[in-house]
This record gives structure tokens, C-alpha cells and sequence, in this order.
């Protein structure tokens, strides 16, 4: 049988066309449905935020320090009147401080204390060695006091063989006190070098003569001094 439809007009050619039409509808419709978003009565709104930010304050407390009482008032000031015959008056003699020429004059003496240690440059009279008591002043008499005492320390000072044999030698610096009556106590080692240079010094000085004691106000006093024994080997 013969077709009479011209292939233009054959739907049946066009039939794929038409399903992939179809399907890419369907799809976009579906894709559609999905993505599809609704709003009860609109989105909502915020509102406009205001803000005012205020500058820190400082709060500045200040106590208000209630003001002192008042003083209590004073006493009421009493004055007793007495009549002027009935009230002696002492009179105030006033005595002359003038001095006349026929006033006595009574000299204190000071009392020095019997236990007061004194130095040498306190004193009013050194100590004298024997053998210098002639000599006219005081300086000469205190210079020959210091060669004289030297003289017996080196004369009556043994050195110790067994200082002799360590090596041990140097300067030993001894002090005593010439007693008011003029011999020698209180032998101290001041600075010392060894126990056998330091014992014969003692020994030495313990063996000084008795001199003429100090003397301050024409009294005899005690009086600290001080002797460098230079202990040297040959």
C-alpha cells in the first residue's frame, strides 16, 4: 500500500525528538520543584540596630568628713581679791656680781681617777728611764726613755734556736702599763709574728726596771705604751 503522507508531514520521524524534548521538560520541572523556596509573609526583619557608645566615666567618690566638735567652753576664770594689808610681800634682795680686789679666791684641784690608763701624748710628765733623770728638759728625758728601753730589750732579748731553725723572724708589737709606782703589768701582744718570737718579747719586757711613773697634775698615773721588738735573723 502506498503512503500518501510527504515525509515532512510524518510525525512518526520526528517522534525522538519530541522524547528528548519531553524528558528535558520533565527535568527542568523536577529540578524546579526541588529548588523551589516559599516565605510566610516575607522574610523578617531586623530592625535598625542603634548604638551609642558612651565615653567611660570615672566615678569619683568623695567622703564627707564631718567637721570636730567644738572645744567644751572654759572654765569660768575666778579672781580673788585680797585686801592689801592683809597679804606680805617677800622682797627679792638682788646681790652684786662684781668681784673686788680683796676677794679670796679658793683653787678646786681635779681629782684624777686613781684606774684611768693615760697615753703618753696625755700626760703632763713622761715616764722616766733610769739613767735619764738628769737630763734638763722633758723632750730629752722622753728620747732618752725610748733609747734606753730599746737598748735593754736588745741587749736581754735570746732569739729561740727553734725560731732560729724554722726561719721565723719579724716584727712583734708588745704594750704595757708603767704602774703608778713605776713597774711594768699588762703585757699585751698587740701584733704578734709567732708564739716563740711573741713569748720571749713578754719575757723581755717583764723583766724591765722600775722607772719614774707619768704624772698629770703633779700626781703619778698610769700610763700605756707601746714597744716595736724587730726580731730579725742575722
Amino acid at each position: 500500500m502506498q503512503n500518501r503522507k510527504t515525509f515532512l508531514a510524518d510525525l512518526e520521524n520526528k517522534k525522538a525528538l519530541f522524547l528528548q524534548i519531553g524528558l528535558v521538560l520533565a527535568l527542568a520541572s523536577v529540578w524546579t520543584a526541588f529548588e523551589w523556596k516559599t516565605y510566610q509573609n516575607g522574610p523578617g526583619s531586623l530592625g535598625d540596630l542603634d548604638m551609642v557608645i558612651d565615653d567611660e566615666e570615672v566615678l569619683i567618690t568623695q567622703r564627707n568628713t564631718p567637721p570636730p566638735p567644738p572645744p567644751p567652753p572654759a572654765p569660768p576664770e575666778v579672781l580673788n581679791i585680797v585686801e592689801d594689808d592683809k597679804m606680805d610681800i617677800e622682797e627679792i634682795t638682788m646681790e652684786s656680781t662684781e668681784i673686788d680686789n680683796d676677794d679670796v679666791f679658793q683653787l678646786i684641784e681635779v681629782d684624777v681617777n686613781q684606774d684611768e690608763i693615760f697615753n703618753f701624748v696625755n700626760v703632763e710628765n713622761k715616764p722616766i728611764f733610769p739613767g735619764c733623770e738628769d737630763l734638763a728638759s722633758e723632750d730629752e728625758r722622753f728620747n732618752c726613755f725610748n733609747v734606753k728601753i730599746r737598748q735593754f730589750v736588745g741587749k736581754n732579748f735570746e732569739f729561740p734556736e727553734m725560731a732560729k731553725q724554722m726561719g721565723i723572724q719579724g716584727k712583734v708589737w708588745v704594750s704595757f702599763i708603767i704602774e703608778k709606782d713605776g713597774k711594768v703589768s699588762d703585757i699585751t701582744i698587740e701584733r704578734g709574728v709567732d708564739k716563740l718570737l711573741d713569748d720571749e718579747s713578754m719575757r723581755v719586757v717583764n723583766k724591765l726596771p722600775k722607772m719614774i711613773p707619768a704624772k698629770v697634775g703633779g700626781r703619778s698615773v698610769r700610763m700605756r705604751y707601746s714597744l716595736p721588738i724587730n726580731a730579725k735573723l742575722q
